[in-house]
Order: C-alpha cells, then structure tokens, then sequence
C-alpha cells in the first residue's frame, strides 16, 4: 500500500471527497431492504439479488453480442492473457442502456454524471480478468490522462447477466470472498476505505470460466464529473 501520508495531496484524489461519496452510498445501502452486506471488515460489499429482469437481461447480453471486442489488457507484454475476455462499450445515446444506468444510480445515490459509460463483457469457457484492482494508481503515467477525465473511481457495480454453468466466479481474495451471482443480480463495492484512500483489500479477479458464457455489465463511479471520451 502506498504512503498516505507521504503522498502529494491531489485535488483528483482528494480523500474528503472519496470518504464523503461512501458515506453518502454506504447510508443508502445499508438502509435498503433489497441490498444484503456480504463484507464490511477490511471493505465494503454489497449483494442485490433480482436487479434486473431476465427480459433486460436477454436484450443486453444480445447487444454486447453484436459489438463486442477483445478487452482492453488483452495482451500484455509484462502480463500474457491478463484478461481474455471481450468488451462493448456502450454508445451514450444508446437507448437501451440508459433506464439500467439510471437504476443502478438511483440506487446508489450517485448522480449519473459522476460516472464512466457503461461496459458489457462476455467470458467463454477459459477466459478470466486476473486479480486487479478498480481504483487508479496516481503514480502511474495513466494518471495523467485518466486523472482530468474524473478523478479517482469511488464504486464500482457490476450486473450479471447470464452466469456461466461453472467457474467466472467474482474472487476477493483479501476479504476471503468469493461471489457466484445469479443472472440478474448486482455486486457493488467500494474502491475506497471509509477515509477515502485507495483500498487494497479490494483486490478482485473474474475467475475462469469453466464451462458456459458469462455476460456481465459493469458501471464506474468517479470522484469528479466524468469526462471519458471512446
């Protein structure tokens, strides 16, 4: 873990405002009757079984069909095969995924503004997203570019949308988790630790799929207004 203390304060990553957005999440999560806490020591982790209905389900696992294409860190030359599965992004006038966006928003509390477009992945028998985290390494030249887009990513919401009959499991091995989700459900976590840094026990990975496809949407959240252009 980096040196908090040590660090250059960066208005991009500005722990009051990190730690204010998951107050702001956490008081509507643990509040809703809908939203099971699967883990609070060490990170925040949330299960929302039935987000989505099987027909919206069906529409968008359709859509990323037609579009989709090898993920971003595809190859790697340091990480072989670091994640092999294929990405659509979704289009911002794209009608179908809006009323789901503005859903998981709601939900969250977070103004849609403050978020990255939507993204579908589709994993076929072998394919896998390594451990990773979703938070922004400041120190990192990448920084640069996706600092002034939105600042640092708060949470993080991913929808199942058709599970593989075995294997893509969603892993937190710092946290001992390891998530199944059922087609419809939403997985929700916070990046963040309650004093808004970088949390490191949010290490997570897509398992292998064994057998089957999985299709899943993910949606993240920033700290400033997202300004991501594709």
């Amino acid at each position: 873990m980096h040196d908090q203390a040590l660090a250059p304060f960066d208005p991009l990553a500005d722990p009051r405002k990190l730690a204010w957005f998951g107050e702001c999440v956490r008081r509507r999560l643990t509040t809703h009757p809908a939203v099971e806490q699967l883990c609070s020591e060490g990170a925040e982790v949330f299960l929302v079984k039935g987000f989505l209905k099987r027909r919206d389900c069906k529409d968008l696992v359709e859509a990323i069909n037609r579009k989709a294409e090898p993920s971003p860190l595809y190859r790697s030359p340091d990480l072989p095969a670091y994640r092999t599965s294929y990405t659509h992004h979704f289009a911002n006038d794209d009608p179908l995924p809006k009323s789901c966006e503005q859903y998981i928003a709601d939900l969250l509390g977070i103004d849609l503004v403050y978020s990255e477009r939507m993204q579908g992945q589709r994993y076929t028998t072998g394919q896998e997203f390594k451990h990773h985290y979703d938070y922004i390494e400041t120190d990192q030249d990448y920084w640069k570019v996706e600092g002034p887009r939105g600042g640092q990513r708060t949470w993080t919401a991913m929808i199942c949308l058709h599970q593989a009959n075995e294997g893509g499991e969603t892993e937190f091995p710092e946290l001992g988790l390891r998530v199944h989700l059922p087609t419809g459900a939403m997985l929700v976590w916070n990046n963040m630790t309650p004093e808004g840094h970088p949390n490191t026990r949010t290490l997570h990975a897509g398992l292998p799929v064994r057998r089957g496809v999985k299709h899943v949407i993910t949606k993240w959240f920033r700290q400033e207004p997202c300004r991501l252009l594709f």
